[in-house]
């Protein structure tokens, strides 16, 4: 049985920190020491009403979300509390089935808890991280990171659920 992936979301208090750290990853991927599944950048820039978002198509193979996968994720954290209560029972449908897969409120709460104007965020699905190796590349960056991670299981139907965009 393959490792199972971890969703990790490393938070980066400029605009351009997640930007760095997609460089490192590729280096890191380069070297076998990580396997990167799927992952985006969302970067705030200090003056603007909501982040910009971005999939990391260089960095991902043929097993990536897509982009139904982080569209929703993100509309979750960054966009729908934006609308107000009116579309509440959608978001519940769209929330159901994130939750179904390990990623649930609390996560989704943090994240938008963290995440501000002036901003950044690395999002990254990944596994076989050789962590001795691949944490010190992060030292210094003053990068927070907020984990959750996924069971084998809860991986397999993420994919089921958002594979096909």
């Amino acid at each position: 049985m393959a490792a199972a992936s971890t969703l990790t979301v490393w938070k980066f208090d400029n605009p351009q920190g997640a930007e760095e750290a997609e460089r490192k990853l590729l280096t890191l991927q380069k070297q076998e020491l990580i396997t990167v599944v799927d992952a985006a950048v969302v970067s705030w820039p200090p003056d603007k009403k909501k982040p910009k978002t971005r999939e990391l198509h260089d960095l991902t193979g043929a097993g990536a979300l897509g982009g139904t996968f982080w569209g929703l994720l993100f509309g979750l954290i960054f966009f729908i509390p934006l609308i107000g209560a009116a579309i509440g029972a959608a978001t519940g449908a769209l929330f159901g089935s994130l939750s179904d897969v390990g990623i649930d409120q609390d996560f989704i709460d943090q994240v938008r808890a963290e995440i501000k104007p002036g901003d950044s965020a690395l999002f990254l699905m990944s596994s076989g991280a050789v962590l001795d190796r691949v944490l010190p590349e992060f030292e210094g960056s003053h990068a927070k990171l907020i984990r959750t991670n996924l069971s084998h299981e809860q991986e397999t139907k993420l994919r089921e659920v958002f594979a096909n965009d």
